[in-house]
């Protein structure tokens, strides 16, 4: 039994460590993931994924009975560990989902009961009959429903012909930490996008902003494509780090009615980080 437990813990062990260096499935590179405890968030695809292991029970009859209660404990420490993962989502620069959590019950409800809808995307067997299971939900859609401020009340400029597609701010070297609504801040204090410019359809469909990596990358996508704006961040607002503020300049200019941003309402909106 302890050579089993021994390989059980290594094969975690490996697991993890993979996650930690590359994410829990392959294929992200140039993407935002961030680690939270044993989930991880990928900002750039809008996906929150968990890891979770079941080991089988000595008392189990036979191999396949074993098995499969070793897949239901790896799929039930999977969905503790993803929400988890979810608790520690920036909503915005000063709350986190647990924050939200703590100060409704209904959004601690809806959170629970989004959880048990997770997916599972990938499965490992282990020679002493353990299994671990990767599980992911959209960060958009009715996780975003449940968590998402008001939005709606002010208008983003629209007038004449569309000039821009949509907007990127180029965040690196500030240390710009992700959440699901951030702010667009001038040097005055005055938001110039937000909650407060968006469509909620849209925020909800594919959120507030996208996160990249690469502003050249970001131009492509289709998210801000064909002829976005593309402005540098001077810093980080928030006890969070999670706004960025520009300069006014460029605060003046994506206020000017005559280039026709009514993309803000539509999200079209990218931040590239480090």
């Amino acid at each position: 039994m302890k050579k089993q437990a021994g390989i059980m813990g290594l094969s975690f062990f490996l697991v993890l460590f993979s996650f930690a260096v590359g994410g829990l499935l392959e294929g992200n590179s140039g993407q935002v993931i961030q680690t939270i405890g044993q989930g991880e968030v990928n900002w750039t695809t809008s996906v929150i994924r968990a890891l979770g292991s079941g080991a089988p029970s000595p008392s189990s009859p036979n191999i396949s009975v074993a098995r499969l209660g070793a897949e239901r404990a790896a799929k039930v420490d999977a969905m503790r560990n993803l929400l988890e993962t979810i608790k520690g989502v920036r909503i915005d620069s000063e709350t986190t989902v647990v924050n939200a959590m703590t100060q409704s019950d209904v959004i601690q409800s809806r959170v629970q009961g989004f959880v048990r809808g997770a997916k599972v995307v990938d499965k490992k067997y282990f020679d002493d009959g353990g299994v671990e299971v990767i599980i992911e939900m959209p960060i958009t859609g009715e996780l975003a429903d449940i968590l998402l401020p008001a939005t709606g009340g002010q208008s983003a400029p629209s007038a004449g012909s569309p000039i821009y597609t949509g907007l990127i701010i180029d965040t690196k070297g500030l240390e710009l930490h992700p959440a699901m609504s951030p702010k667009v801040i001038d040097e005055e204090g005055r938001e110039v996008y937000g909650s407060a410019y968006v469509s909620r359809e849209f925020a909800i469909q594919q959120g507030i902003v996208g996160y990249g990596k690469d502003v050249e990358v970001a131009r492509q996508n289709e998210r801000v494509a064909n002829n976005p704006i593309i402005v540098k961040g001077i810093k980080t607002e928030g006890s969070g780090n999670s706004n960025v503020v520009i300069s006014s300049s460029d605060a003046t200019m994506l206020r000017d009615s005559s280039r026709n941003l009514s993309f803000l309402s539509q999200c079209r909106v990218m931040f590239v980080v480090d």
